[in-house]
């Protein structure tokens, strides 16, 4: 079976790697402008493109790359990223039960405090012993050219894959993924231990398996308090 590798021109960083952390995902596609599902979600490694799946048979001697959306944000499966670069050190996220990468640092409202462990490049809080939250900010092109400058082999951070394992076969029948609103109950996305805890609504004594604090522990802790107040007829003060 056919073995490829994808790297630029001059043995420099291949076309295919910056592509995928600059194109823009999950907008409509021009030239299918009037069809449905036509959301750009396939990157083409052979011509370093995001295309949709109406344009994907015009590709499909090319190796195909699914790229998936999860809160307004492009994410790829690991399990198909660590197949053509070096993952390492970037954190993984668990979503349906799948672990993905992010390819570009999410927003943050405002820069995280202390010396915890966080991305050398964006700040934001990982878990250990990761140093990057995205592919974006591991700056492979910068890995590429250091060691391309100490004369060494890409092969530690460029891999060779099977064709099969990007095939158009793949996508034939794949469904468009639509999950751009809240976070769906079955998604779970995977922060570091001490943002976990914070979710978690404080505790009021009574039973903490209670379905009731299960359903608020997103709300305000004002919404809380007014759950847990005992309903039943008024205590007025004796008569003088």
């Amino acid at each position: 079976m056919e073995r490829r590798e994808y790297v630029g021109g001059g043995g420099g960083m291949p076309g295919w790697l910056g592509g995928l952390v600059e194109e823009s995902f999950f907008v409509g596609c021009e030239a299918h402008e009037s069809r449905r599902k036509n959301e750009k979600n396939i990157f083409c490694l052979g011509c370093c493109t995001s295309i949709c799946t109406h344009c994907a048979p015009a590709h499909r001697s090319h190796p195909l790359l699914q790229v998936r959306r999860y809160v307004y944000n492009d994410v790829v499966r690991l399990d198909d990223l660590e197949k053509l670069v070096d993952c390492c050190f970037v954190q993984p996220y668990t979503i349906n039960s799948a672990k993905v990468v992010f390819l570009k640092p999410r927003p943050q409202s405002r820069p995280s405090k202390g010396s915890g462990n966080i991305c050398l490049t964006c700040d934001r809080i990982l878990q250990e012993p990761f140093h990057f939250c995205s592919l974006s900010c591991k700056s492979l092109g910068l890995q590429v050219d250091h060691v391309l400058l100490r004369g060494e082999d890409l092969s530690s951070i460029l891999f060779r894959f099977e064709d099969s394992d990007f095939a158009f076969s793949r996508f034939e029948s794949l469904q468009v993924d639509e999950d751009d609103g809240p976070i769906a109950a079955s998604a779970t996305l995977e922060q570091p231990a001490q943002s976990k805890e914070e979710c978690l609504p404080p505790s009021h004594g009574g039973g903490s398996g209670s379905s009731g604090t299960r359903k608020s522990r997103f709300f305000p802790r004002i919404v809380l308090s007014l759950n847990n107040r005992r309903k039943g007829a008024p205590h007025r003060s004796p008569l003088s």
